[in-house]
Parts: structure tokens; C-alpha cells; sequence
């Protein structure tokens, strides 16, 4: 039987092999601890390198350490920050490549774009996608995992949802130069934003997020958070846009609202309404508008709280989504200065 072949010269080690061999020698309890910081594609690297690593003696695992613990030693007291590794990055890269790899470290884990798209939230990537053309939101989504886009089509208006569910069946192959503007467009106006937005004070966030509940959901979540943080249940609140904040609003607000609201849905909400923004609304209408919506109110008889809570929902989706394309400003629910137009 042939001699097996041991290694023992540490310099003829490549990086990756010495990074396997390390993480070998630490046992199972502190290797799962630095798996546990890396993403899938590098533990496969590492564990293809560590099956090929053949026998190593105990003297090149200490020469292994002894070389780690030279280079530690050597490099003096160090503080890592985002903002550090930026400068130290800026020095010898271009600014184009600088900003990818910042995005990689902020943004969530992934290598492709579409990795990435796979840790967003569905609430935040609905959030974003219901601005953006049918088209676009088709070929995104028909990019994602079927759990999470299904996950993203339930947080879209229903009949925005619809829309892009018929074109992703009308969909053949998408050109390469249309999926770049696509990357590019999520890369530059998502992924940015969103490594920007995780900076923000978490309870801006949450608020972001109880807006988009059905009234049901967010009444129990918020009742739930107030009996273990009523602090942080204040805060939120206060953040948050409601359909009582409609009653804040200007006329031309009003009015914007109006034109763009379901008109089956809108008799459903007034009608669970108090008087001064079911008044607000019915000022803001043409007399003979005005009296077709009273009588429509009136002949509903009793409502079911949750469809004038979906309706409700709907108006108030409406406005925020008219602040989000500028035609009106609206306030957080804890300004004074309620409206700006």
C-alpha cells in the first residue's frame, strides 16, 4: 500500500484552504458559530475546499495558527464601521464598485439582485412594487420564489394584483437589456432606500408596516403591543396615518381623493364614519353628487364593520398613495402643522 501523502508546508496553502483547515481545527461548536456569518455560497466553497483538504499533520495546523496569530498581532487595535470600510474602500476603488459592495453589506444577504429581493419583506417589497408599472411588478415577481410571491401578490390592491397576475400569464422571455434596467431600477431606488431605512428608528418602520394591516390585524397587533409596551404602542400610533387622520385634510385633498376612490366602496366607508368626515367629504361634492351618496348611505341598512373597515382601508390606501406620487402632503399623525399643499 503507497505511503499516504501528509501536508506540511503552510505557505503552499491557498487562502481558501487555510480558512478550511482554521475553521476545521476550531471543533463543531465554534465552526457552526462562524458558519452561522456567512451566506450559503461561501460555506459551499469552504466545505468543497475542506473535502478536498486530503491529511494534514499537527504541525501544520500549529504553524496554520501561529501564522494567524503573527498576522492579528501585527496590525495593532483596529475599529470596523460601515463608515470606516467605506473611506478605507473609496481610497483604492471606483466609486461604482464602492457602492455595490457597500449595497451587498447593508442590504440584505444575496448575491444577484434577485437573492436579495428573496430576504425583503413582503410587506416593504409590495410596499414599493404597487408605484411601479404592471409590466416591471410582473417580471419581478416572476423572479421571486413562489412562496414569497405569493406572500407579495396578497399585500397588493386586489385589483392591481389582478393585473399583474394577466401578465404574467401573457409573459414570454424577457429580454436581457429589459431585466438590467429592472436590476438597476431596484438596485438604485429600493435596495438604497431600504439600507437607508434600516437606520431609521424601528418605530417608523413598524408604523409603515401597521398601515398596511386590514384594520383587524392592526387592531389586535396593537392592542397586543400595548399591554407588553405602551410607550412603543404611543409612538407608533402617532406615526402612523389613519382614516381619522382624513379628517385633518384640506378640500383639494378631499377632492383628489374623490376622484381616484372606488365609488362602490366609498357610501361603505362614510357610513361607518363620524359626521365631520362624512360632512368634509359630501362639502367637497357637487349638490346632486352630494344627494346620490346620502341616499346611497341610507339604503345600505346595517354594514358588516369589517367591509366598512376594508372600505375605510381603501380610502385611506388612496390618499397615501396620492402622497406618494406628490399630488398632496400629508402629515404623520403627530405633527401640528397638520397639511402642507
Amino acid at each position: 500500500m503507497p505511503a499516504v501523502r501528509i501536508r506540511e508546508d503552510v505557505r503552499s496553502m491557498s487562502g481558501a484552504e487555510k480558512a478550511a483547515l482554521f475553521i476545521l481545527s476550531l471543533g463543531e461548536e465554534y465552526a457552526a458559530r462562524v458558519f452561522s456569518h456567512m451566506n450559503d455560497d461561501e460555506i459551499k466553497e469552504l466545505s468543497q475546499v475542506m473535502a478536498n483538504l486530503g491529511n494534514v499533520s499537527s504541525n501544520l495546523v500549529e504553524k496554520l495558527f501561529m501564522e494567524f496569530a503573527e498576522q492579528i498581532s501585527s496590525t495593532g487595535g483596529a475599529s470596523g464601521t460601515l463608515e470606516s470600510t467605506e473611506r478605507l474602500l473609496a481610497k483604492v476603488l471606483d466609486k461604482s464598485r464602492v457602492s455595490n459592495i457597500m449595497e451587498d453589506i447593508r442590504g440584505p444577504a444575496g448575491r444577484t439582485m434577485w437573492d436579495k429581493l428573496a430576504n425583503v419583506n413582503e410587506a416593504v417589497l409590495a410596499a414599493f412594487l404597487k408605484n411601479e408599472y404592471p409590466q416591471t411588478v410582473a417580471v419581478v415577481v416572476s423572479k421571486l420564489k413562489p412562496d414569497h410571491a405569493a406572500r407579495v401578490l396578497s399585500q397588493l390592491p386586489e385589483s392591481f394584483a389582478m393585473e399583474v397576475i394577466t401578465r404574467m400569464l401573457r409573459m414570454e422571455s424577457v429580454q436581457k437589456d429589459v431585466l438590467d434596467d429592472i436590476e438597476r431600477t431596484l438596485r438604485n431606488e429600493f435596495m438604497n432606500n431600504l439600507a437607508r431605512t434600516n437606520r431609521r428608528d424601528p418605530h417608523e418602520s413598524m408604523a409603515e408596516i401597521f398601515n398596511s394591516l386590514d384594520r383587524a390585524s392592526e387592531s389586535k397587533f396593537m392592542t397586543a403591543l400595548e399591554e407588553r409596551n405602551r410607550d412603543s404602542a404611543e409612538k407608533i400610533k402617532g406615526l402612523m396615518f389613519t382614516f381619522e387622520d382624513l379628517g385633518k385634510l384640506e378640500n383639494p385633498a378631499i377632492q383628489a381623493i374623490l376622484r381616484v376612490a372606488d365609488k362602490a366602496k366609498l357610501p361603505i366607508a362614510l357610513k361607518g364614519a363620524n359626521e365631520s368626515i362624512r360632512n368634509l367629504f359630501l362639502s367637497n361634492m357637487s349638490e346632486r353628487a352630494s344627494k346620490l351618496l346620502k341616499e346611497d348611505i341610507a339604503a345600505l341598512g346595517p354594514v358588516r364593520l369589517r367591509d366598512v373597515e376594508e372600505a375605510q382601508g381603501h380610502l385611506v390606501a388612496m390618499a397615501k398613495d396620492l402622497a406618494t406620487k406628490g399630488e398632496i402632503i400629508i402629515a404623520k399623525g403627530n405633527e401640528e402643522d397638520e397639511l402642507v399643499y
